[in-house]
């Protein structure tokens, strides 16, 4: 059952804060949660393990839990494995273990359950439950100017969060249930339409990074322990994407078109706007940060493509593309802050002026960094390149050379120079980092041991085969 997903992490959380050996712990929770994860992902009777029961009878509120379709598949899929990678990375400070990895077996808990709860209020209530241990980690156990990172992301996403309560509540009202399996047939008119699908934009928005409510991500990831910033930048900031998906795109067609035009405008800021920023970073952790928040207006546009098409004509590659990139963006975002701490925790600066020819101490990091560094600006053959050209060409699906270029198509021709930008900023921070002579602090940095490795080739390795083979996720589509 589904439910054993989610409570598998929340009894090692509990067992690890009354007294079990916390890594241990962690980390077999984790093990077990990716196993089941992919029974259930790809078992052919993926019925068997929904699960509900009734909480209250009004309103009508269940626990109800279910792969709806192979879109909430793909999530939990990315949900176990970030985990599972996330549990492995990193190092907990001293006397801190239970609070460094019950927290992140909780963030897992609450991402898992966001996903594949099929209850509106579960749906957000799982959200939120992940958002707590989130701030914990960041403000006790982060980095740098960890308190004002943490209260920074606590109240962009407190309101960010206030904003889509009011949009769901809405959407409940307007179609009487909070079943969402049950809302598909609901009829809701243009005016209310248009009206929640603002609110959503916003609340989902700020809770993806959409330009302009982006500043709280990249000073958040930079402060973080790795696994927090593995398994938010990884997995709970998709949770805004999956929503719109979800709700907005197929309930709101004519309200997400009526916003089509400004929708552009802001994804074109994440892309654009926040990839010079992350071309200006002189540290690695704030670099990731702003490529990550830069990323997320690439599965935008896939939105976008959708709500370009209001009627009953459907684009069919939008939607598989935004949740190929989802996952190729997840998978990757996740290995390259666990490998920013490790290379850290190697050399004792990130500062990319600090760094030179780690690549002669350490040729394993440089090797596994330079292939998510590829990833990540879309190199064939690894899922990043799949996601993007997809959304690419998505973009044009529905294009009518008697009409001309739309909205969405003038902004996939600008978007492309994305592209370009990443390919900057990435490649100056590899050669930065691993070419060149050595300096003080990476002549004699230590190389990934064999347990550094294992998560960081697990997430590779999910890269060059969804890339090589995208029809392994797409199949379940």
């Amino acid at each position: 059952m589904l439910l054993l997903l989610i409570l598998i992490p929340i009894i090692a959380a509990c067992a690890i804060f009354t007294g079990s050996k916390a890594k241990l712990t962690a980390q077999a929770a984790g093990a077990l949660n990716l196993l089941l994860g992919l029974i259930a992902a790809f078992s052919s009777k993926a019925g068997f393990w929904n699960f509900s029961v009734p909480v209250l009878d009004r309103p009508a509120i269940n626990l109800s839990l279910g792969l709806v379709d192979g879109m909430s598949t793909i999530m939990l899929l990315l949900s176990v494995i970030v985990t599972f990678a996330a549990l492995l990375s990193g190092k907990a400070p001293e006397g801190k273990e239970r609070l460094y990895y019950g927290s992140s077996l909780l963030i897992s808990a609450g991402a898992i359950g966001a996903f594949v709860a099929t209850d509106l209020f579960f749906f957000y209530a799982f959200h939120e439950l992940a958002l707590i241990p989130t701030f914990l980690m960041i403000g006790m156990l982060g980095r740098g100017d960890r308190k004002a990172a943490a209260w920074k992301i606590t109240i962009y996403l407190g309101f960010g969060s206030l904003i889509l309560l009011a949009g769901l509540a809405w959407l409940a009202a307007a179609t009487g249930t909070l079943d969402m399996t049950a809302m598909a047939g609901s009829s809701i008119d243009p005016e209310s339409q248009k009206g929640i699908a603002a609110l959503l934009i916003i609340g989902f928005g700020v809770l993806v990074s959409l330009f302009p409510f982006h500043s709280w991500a990249a000073p958040a990831y930079a402060s973080a322990p790795a696994p927090t910033a593995m398994l938010h930048a990884g997995v709970l900031k998709k949770f805004g994407l999956y929503g719109l998906l979800r709700l907005a795109v197929p309930l709101l067609p004519e309200g997400m078109h009526a916003w089509l035009t400004p929708l552009c405008v802001l994804l074109l800021g994440n892309i654009l706007w926040v990839g010079f920023v992350t071309i200006n970073q002189k540290r690695l952790d704030g670099m990731l940060g702003n490529s990550s928040v830069m990323h997320m207006g690439y599965i935008f546009l896939a939105i976008a493509a959708l709500a370009a098409v209001p009627s009953s004509e459907v684009n069919e590659l939008a939607k598989p593309a935004a949740v190929l990139l989802m996952f190729a963006h997840g998978i990757s975002i996740a290995m390259l802050f666990g490998l920013a701490d490790r290379i850290e925790r190697s050399t004792g600066t990130l500062d990319l002026q600090e760094l030179g020819g780690l690549a002669k101490s350490a040729p394993r990091l440089a090797f596994l960094f330079g292939i998510v560094g590829m990833a990540s600006i879309g190199l064939p053959g690894l899922a990043n390149f799949a996601g993007e050209v997809m959304v690419f060409i998505s973009s044009f699906k529905n294009y009518d050379p008697v009409v001309g270029l739309g909205p969405v198509q003038i902004t996939c021709i600008l978007s492309i120079w994305g592209v370009v930008i990443s390919a900057v900023y990435m490649l100056r921070a590899y050669r930065n980092i691993f070419q060149g002579p050595a300096v003080s602090n990476t002549e004699s940095a230590a190389d990934l041991s064999l347990m550094d490795r294992i998560p960081a080739v697990l997430l590779a390795v999910v890269l060059l085969a969804v890339g090589i083979f995208p029809n392994l996720l797409l199949n379940l589509l």
